[in-house]
This record gives C-alpha cells, sequence and structure tokens, in this order.
C-alpha cells in the first residue's frame, strides 16, 4: 500500500467518524424532544456519550497497542454501526436512547485511538505536526459535513425526520467499516514496551502540563459553542451574526490545522503552542467587550486559529514523546484528560460565573487558556 493510499483512507476514516458522530448526536436530541423528554434529561444523554468511554479509554490504547490499530478501528467502525442501529430500532424509548448513545461513545472512542496510534506509528519523526494537522483538519471537515446531513435526510420541520436519518447513519457506518478494513497494519504497533505500564507514561517529562493544555483547549472550544449565542443575545446580535461568528471560527481552526507543519517548523512547536493558546485567551478575554461585528469577527478568527493548533499539536508531543509501543496508551490517556476536562470545566466556569452571564463565562475559560498557555512553557523544547 502506497503512502499516499494510505494516508488518504485514514483522513477518510477520520472524517467518516466525526460525520457519523456529528449527525447522530444532534438527533439524538431532536429524537428525545419528540418524545418529551424533559428538558434535565437531555444532560443524561449527552452524558452517556462522554462517561462510559472514560472508563474503557485506557483499555482501548492498550488494545491498540497490543493488537494492531487496524483491529481497533474495525471494532470501533463496528460499534458505531451498533450505535446506528440501536437509534433506528430502540430509539422510541430513553433507556433506548441512553444504550444508544453510550454505543456511540465508546465507538468514536475506539476509532478515535485507532486513528492517532495510525498517525503516531507510522510518520516519520520530525513530521508529526503536519500529520496530525492534516488529520486533526480531516476531523474538523467531518465534524461540520456531519449536522449538514440533518437538513439533507430531515426534512424541513422544526423536528427533522429522525427515522430517515437514522436509517441513513447505517450505511454511513457500513461504509466507514470497509474504510477501516483498508487502514493498515502496524506490526510494531504491536510490541509493548518491556516493563511499559501507565506509570512510564506519566513519567514523561511535560506530561501533565501536556494533558492540561489539550483538556483546556478543547473544554475552550465547548464553551464558545455553548455561550456564544448567549453572548450574542446580551450584545443584541442577530442568530444569523452569531452563527456567521462561530463558521468563522471554524473555518480559522482548520487553517491553524492544515498549516500547521509549516507553522511548527517557521517558530518551533513548543512557542506555537505557547503563542496559540496565549492568542486565544487574549481574544476570548476581549470577546464580551461590546465592539463592531468586524472587530468581533476578527477576534473569534484569533481565537479559532489558536484553539485549532492546540489540540494537533499536543497530540505530536506526546506521538514523539512515548515510546514505541506505548503510543495508543499515550493518546488514550490524552483521551481521558479531554472527557474530564468537557465534563468539569464548563461546569466549573458556569458556577463560578454564575452572577455574571455568558461574558463571565467566556472570562473564567480566557483566564483558563491563559494558564494553559503558561504551563505549556514547560514542555521540552524536543521530545
Amino acid at each position: 500500500m502506497s503512502t499516499r493510499y494510505r494516508h488518504a483512507v485514514l483522513l477518510a476514516h477520520s472524517a467518516g467518524t466525526q460525520v457519523i458522530t456529528f449527525v447522530l448526536r444532534p438527533t439524538m436530541s431532536y429524537r428525545a424532544i419528540e418524545l418529551d423528554v424533559p428538558p434535565a434529561l437531555l444532560g443524561v444523554l449527552g452524558a452517556s456519550f462522554a462517561l462510559a468511554p472514560l472508563l474503557v479509554a485506557l483499555p482501548a490504547g492498550h488494545a491498540a497497542d497490543r493488537y494492531g490499530e487496524r483491529r481497533m478501528a474495525v471494532a470501533g467502525a463496528v460499534l458505531l454501526a451498533g450505535a446506528a442501529v440501536a437509534f433506528a430500532t430502540l430509539g422510541h424509548a430513553v433507556v433506548g436512547l441512553v444504550a444508544a448513545g453510550v454505543l456511540l461513545g465508546t465507538g468514536h472512542l475506539g476509532s478515535v485511538i485507532a486513528q492517532q496510534a495510525l498517525v503516531a506509528n507510522t510518520t516519520e519523526q520530525g513530521r508529526h505536526d503536519t500529520a496530525f494537522g492534516h488529520y486533526a483538519f480531516a476531523a474538523s471537515l467531518g465534524q461540520a459535513a456531519g449536522p449538514l446531513l440533518i437538513t439533507a435526510f430531515g426534512g424541513r420541520g422544526a423536528i427533522p425526520d429522525t427515522g430517515r436519518i437514522f436509517a441513513a447513519s447505517c450505511g454511513l457506518a457500513v461504509l466507514l467499516i470497509g474504510l477501516a478494513v483498508l487502514l493498515p497494519s502496524h506490526q510494531a504497533g504491536r510490541a509493548a514496551v518491556e516493563g511499559g505500564d501507565l506509570r512510564t507514561l506519566l513519567r514523561l517529562p511535560g506530561l501533565l502540563h501536556a494533558l492540561l493544555t489539550s483538556c483546556v483547549v478543547l473544554a475552550a472550544v465547548d464553551i464558545t459553542l455553548t455561550y456564544l449565542p448567549a453572548l450574542g443575545t446580551e450584545l443584541g446580535l442577530t442568530a444569523s451574526a452569531v452563527g456567521l461568528l462561530l463558521t468563522l471560527r471554524g473555518l480559522a481552526s482548520m487553517a491553524s490545522r492544515l498549516f500547521l507543519g509549516r507553522l511548527a517548523q517557521a517558530v518551533g512547536r513548543r512557542r506555537l503552542l505557547v503563542v496559540s493558546t496565549l492568542g486565544a485567551a487574549v481574544a476570548m478575554l476581549l470577546t464580551p467587550v461590546p465592539m463592531p461585528l468586524w472587530t468581533l469577527a476578527a477576534l473569534l478568527a484569533v481565537a479559532g486559529f489558536g484553539l485549532g493548533a492546540g489540540q494537533p499539536l499536543t497530540m505530536s508531543w506526546l506521538a514523539e514523546s512515548a515510546p514505541p509501543g506505548m503510543r495508543g496508551r499515550a493518546m488514550s490517556l490524552r483521551l481521558v484528560g479531554n472527557r474530564t476536562g468537557q465534563l468539569v470545566i464548563p461546569g466549573a466556569a458556569g458556577l463560578m460565573a454564575a452572577g455574571l452571564g455568558a461574558a463571565g463565562v467566556l472570562l473564567v475559560t480566557a483566564l483558563s487558556l491563559g494558564w494553559a498557555g503558561v504551563a505549556a512553557r514547560r514542555l521540552p523544547v524536543d521530545p
């Protein structure tokens, strides 16, 4: 298998995983609304996606190291297909939605760990920034395309045709299984490090700082998506203007990932991580200040550019720092940190800024990003 073909299959598998996930998650909420599920239970449905993978992330990383990335990718794709089938057949009750959400979260986790371990194990030393930048770009493309399928298959009503979307997702999941089978099998990834365990990873210099930066950056992305519409309401912006701002933020993140390798070569990985995180922090700090729309758009572009660089840079650093045979576990450890940050940080920011509205939440998030950017200075210059 040529390197270019292998690369294309991996990027297609990455995008496909995110398409399925980002069409099923909102559709799950729409089905819950159809079932008159109380708003409080919508949080339980969301947690079903995030909590279950926390329990299996590290074993999944170990399995990727031991049995190979392709087997893990196939298992993840099969679980995603199972989730789509479960939504279609069991999604007429809340218990069925929760069960399908657990399958969806677990399948997404297995697929992502396999993809990241494969990028880490098959990329030449010194090219991980470019490889992970392209990988993250493909994932962003899938995340943007997923919700569009709701429009394509769901009709034009306030509540889309959820049954039709679930059925279409089953077909997409079958295609994803085919892509997973075509992924290369990296033999070296199966050779475990003698005596290597979680403590071996935790002793890596700068590991905790990398995990901290990664989880804070990802939580900041979630908070921006959640609270920017609320801030727009407070500032008197129209829904279309807020949608444009969110789109601009997403495009800026994709641009930073597409050119990540060149940027890292030009200024250095650690400096790029510090500058991009601190730049996003400053932009988010200024976002609640009343200003012309074009100025706010420029700030959101800066924030998006900085937030887009954080995830692939920490993946690249981990890939070059972790011993061969332990990179699947290294990526799963990072995902555990990310999931924890997604669960804890938004809630903590909301509690700390309860009396300050959306502006207060963004302020706390900006301070957290600033802290993470300073912490990133403790990373080794070259793993």
